[in-house]
């Protein structure tokens, strides 16, 4: 048994560290937000009043947080939680992120982490919600060797695939690509969908067609974004849950401000941060992002830059 110190505990935090109660580690928790906290010692596990409280005899600390300004807020300066690791007598305890935050923030914790003696794992996810609840999340880690030996079986207990994706900030970076290729992706296929209509061709023939054949993707065949295709998507659900607009917005800008700073052409993963902007200004914020179908079903042609 490992005390874990989980800070933040919404949508994906909460089950993430009710995993970890469940595969027998001791889980003390804190969160702005009461619920969060009142769900976790639900599940078994422990109440902090503060994510100092939370952190100050763990093995490990966790925090899952909305941007890079939470986390260097949490982690960093006089109070911050690697202070609060100072203080704490034995073996070191393991610092581990796994929020979707920008590239520099990642590493310049880290930094700071390291330069205290500590070993710090940047590990963000993929998976959603479901995977969060089902423990078969993806793990993209960056951080030491050694950091990563200690914290696999960890992360074990919350995810399927943990992969090293190499030095601090490697894992951020793997999070962006994947999520921005995503992005285009089902951009991509919503448009496909509408040409489809306006073309007077059946959606479940095109799936037929596509599924099996070179338009063939993940977006398609696990995440139809047309409702009746896969039961499970999405779409069937009037494109409630699943992953929110909102949070692929901030994916693809973080790969934009990524490209951005290291001079990459990235024209398709610009438009498709247009594309979910307006998506999330028409009021799908909330929605899941394969939201973009229905939206852009609704659109005529040159509103959304085309030529």
């Amino acid at each position: 048994m490992t005390a874990i110190a989980f800070i933040g505990l919404g949508n994906m935090g909460g089950p993430m560290a009710a995993n970890l109660v469940r595969a027998g580690h001791e889980v003390t928790g804190f969160d702005l937000n009461p619920a969060g906290v009142q769900a976790l010692v639900a599940a078994g596990g422990k109440q902090a009043a503060s994510a100092g409280e939370a952190a100050r005899a763990a093995d490990v600390v966790i925090t899952m947080l909305p941007a890079g300004e939470h986390v260097r807020a949490v982690w960093t300066g006089q109070g911050g939680l690697i202070d609060v690791a100072k203080q704490r007598g034995g073996e070191k305890p393991l610092l581990i992120d796994c929020s979707t935050i920008d590239v520099e923030s990642a590493r310049a914790v880290a930094e700071e982490a390291r330069a205290a003696g500590f070993d710090m794992l940047d590990a963000p996810v993929s998976g959603g919600v479901g995977g969060a609840q089902a423990g078969t999340l993806t793990f993209m880690v960056g951080g030491p060797d050694a950091g990563f030996a200690r914290g696999e079986p960890i992360l074990k207990a919350m995810g399927k695939n943990i992969v090293h994706a190499g030095a601090s900030g490697a894992g951020q970076a793997a999070k962006i690509c994947n999520n921005m290729m995503l992005a285009i992706n089902m951009a991509g296929l919503a448009e496909g969908l509408v040409l489809a209509t306006k073309l007077g061709l059946d959606h479940a023939k095109l799936f037929q067609i596509a599924s099996t054949s070179s338009g063939q993707s993940w977006a398609l065949t696990t995440y139809c974004p047309s409702p009746g295709l896969v039961p499970t998507a999405p779409a069937n659900r009037d494109y409630a849950g699943g992953f929110a607009t909102a949070l692929m917005l901030k994916d693809v800008r973080l790969s934009q401000a990524a490209a951005e700073a290291v001079g990459a052409p990235t024209p398709l993963g610009a438009h498709a941060a247009k594309l979910y902007a307006a998506l999330a200004e028409a009021g799908e914020a909330g929605r899941d992002f394969s939201a973009i179908y229905p939206w852009l079903a609704k659109q005529a042609r040159g509103s959304v830059g085309e030529g």
